[in-house]
């Protein structure tokens, strides 16, 4: 049949009729046909799929590639993005991390955390300590001459550390940004795309930072960890101001303590106090609890407390069942100076009116302890039950009355008084241009106010955490103190430190040093012999200024407790 079918086929030579030739053209289009339907098929079905996978939204193809980008700039820094930087006799560990706060974190271990307020930008700037170099530290102990010359070294470190860590960085975002780029796209064009804006954002975020860039914020810095060396990396209460001039000074001085620290771990010297400087340690609101004494008495040891300040509200219900709890303030290490508060009755002051190294304020009544003049007024009311009259209550106004009569007498007399003290703060706020400084409590939280004719009014926290009540709050109020150092010629405030601890159920400590405004670098100070005078009539003193706070003005009175 093979040779049948052959023998049909014309031969290419062989001359064919035209009938044969029409037959044959037929034939070989149909068998052509089904192939160029199959082709058409595939190119109908095909056809859009292509369409769309080649051209997405606009729109989503840019968050996309900004998704790439800050995923694979921050893998970048967080892999590749930090260096090892010598700061003078330190070995440091330096990188960027993405935040949304900004600013300068150094972990100086084993001491705990510092936090500045440096920029607001997004990123922060890390800084580990990771060790002290042997020889280096030992060469410093060796020869203390050479610390006149550790500042100019850690200027030229520190600089020579940024820029490194500058260049260091771009390549570490570009690298991670075109690395996931090309990951994600399989694209070179893309994942360059990723790299490029990846290194715009940086740039972006470096001028940010350079921007608003805060070198006096080495002057407020936040502490974490441990409480008893908090006070040796910020220096001496001596150096409060002399020492805080200008941003250079001051990162040399910190390596110069941190330093001499690490060396004298092995022998664990006492800390030593400035003796030319007053240190007050004002506490408020204990209500009961006995934790509290521990923590004082271990503050007037490690700060060297010259007399402590208490504002009241020592008590919860101010019965007599509870007065053996006033017992131990006869032995924190420092002499106790207390007016009373509405939770504390006239036989709590009784009861503590006398002991050893106490000393009760009532009345405008003005004692004179470690050279500070002090004047205070017991709270008028006696609200156990926590039902205090709203800020304006008269009795407030007419004990204020009595402290303002008192410390106006005092300054005829030629003997003015240096600090006033209530428990509210709107009866002490009566005292305004009448002493420089004012100290109250009774609002459970820290303000800090400049009133209107110059006196500085702090107002304390729950040194007690809130006491025996704090077991019936949702979260736990922290514990509260602070350490106010004084000029011991003018008594003016100088500086003062906000301890914060942990309440109940928590562990944590915190120290940050603050400075009058007029303390601070630029600010031209008072004559050191002449306190100003605080006579209204001549308008307000030239006493400390406004200095940060860690919350806004509001009303002095607060919430009644």
């Amino acid at each position: 049949m093979a040779r049948a079918a052959r023998s049909r086929t014309p031969h290419p030579d062989t001359p064919q009729s035209p009938l044969h030739r029409l037959l044959h053209t037929g034939l070989d289009g149909v068998r052509t046909l089904p192939a160029a339907v199959r082709r058409g098929y595939r190119s109908r079905c095909t056809a859009p799929t292509a369409g769309l996978a080649e051209s997405p939204h606009p729109l989503a193809r840019s968050l996309g590639l900004i998704a790439v980008t800050v995923v694979g700039a921050w893998l970048g820094l967080l892999l590749i993005g930090s260096i090892r930087v010598p700061v003078g006799p330190m070995d440091t560990s330096m990188a960027l991390r993405p935040s949304l706060a900004g600013g300068t974190r150094i972990d100086v271990a084993p001491l705990g955390d510092l936090e500045l307020s440096s920029h607001h930008a997004p990123v922060r700037l890390d800084v580990d300590v990771d060790r002290l170099d042997p020889v280096r530290s030992q060469a410093l102990v060796d020869h203390p001459e050479r610390f006149a010359g550790l500042q100019a070294e850690v200027t030229h470190d520190v600089t020579r550390g940024a820029l490194g860590l500058a260049l260091h960085s771009c390549v570490a975002v570009v690298s991670g940004a075109t690395a996931l780029g090309l990951a994600v796209y399989r694209r070179p064009r893309r994942a360059l795309a990723a790299g490029g804006l990846a290194l715009t954002l940086l740039a972006s975020s470096a001028g940010t930072a350079y921007a608003t860039w805060n070198p006096q914020s080495v002057l407020e810095p936040k502490f974490s960890g441990l409480l008893t060396s908090a006070p040796s990396v910020v220096g001496n209460a001596r150096n409060i101001v002399s020492e805080f001039h200008v941003y250079q000074r001051e990162l040399a001085r910190l390596v110069t303590n941190v330093t001499k620290l690490y060396d004298a771990t092995s022998t664990l010297p006492a800390y030593q106090p400035d003796p030319t400087t007053i240190r007050v340690l004002h506490v408020s609101d204990i209500h009961l609890n006995p934790g509290a004494w521990r923590i004082i008495a271990s503050l007037v040891k490690q700060y060297r407390i010259n007399v402590i300040v208490d504002t009241g509200d020592t008590m919860d219900h101010g019965s007599a069942a509870e007065n053996h709890f006033l017992d131990p303030v006869s032995t924190l290490g420092a002499p106790y100076v207390w007016v009373r508060g509405n939770h504390d009755s006239r036989g709590t002051q009784k009861y503590l009116t006398g002991r050893r190294h106490v000393t009760v304020l009532d009345h405008g009544k003005v004692t004179q302890i470690a050279g500070v003049r002090i004047a205070g007024v017991g709270d008028p009311q006696f609200t156990p039950d926590r039902s205090v009259v709203a800020a304006g209550d008269p009795a407030e106004r007419t004990a204020g009355g009595r402290l303002a009569d008192a410390l106006r007498t005092q300054r005829l007399a030629g003997t003015p008084v240096d600090i006033a003290l209530a428990h509210n703060p709107a009866a002490v706020t009566e005292a305004d241009g009448l002493a420089p400084l004012a100290l109250a409590g009774h609002v459970h939280h820290r303000e800090n106010t400049l009133l209107p004719q110059g006196t500085r009014l702090m107002v304390e926290g729950s040194t007690g955490g809130g006491g025996l009540r704090a077991v019936q709050n949702k979260k736990p109020e922290p514990v509260l103190a602070s350490v106010l150092y004084l000029d011991r010629t003018t008594k003016r405030l100088q500086a003062w430190d906000e301890i914060t601890l942990g309440g109940l159920g928590l562990s944590r400590a915190e120290v940050s040093r603050h400075l009058p405004q007029e303390n601070q670098p630029g600010a031209t100070p008072s004559p050191s012999g002449s306190p100003p005078s605080a006579d209204p009539s001549s308008g307000p003193p030239s006493g400390p200024s406004s200095g940060s706070s860690s919350r806004p003005a509001r009303s002095p009175s607060g919430h009644p407790r």
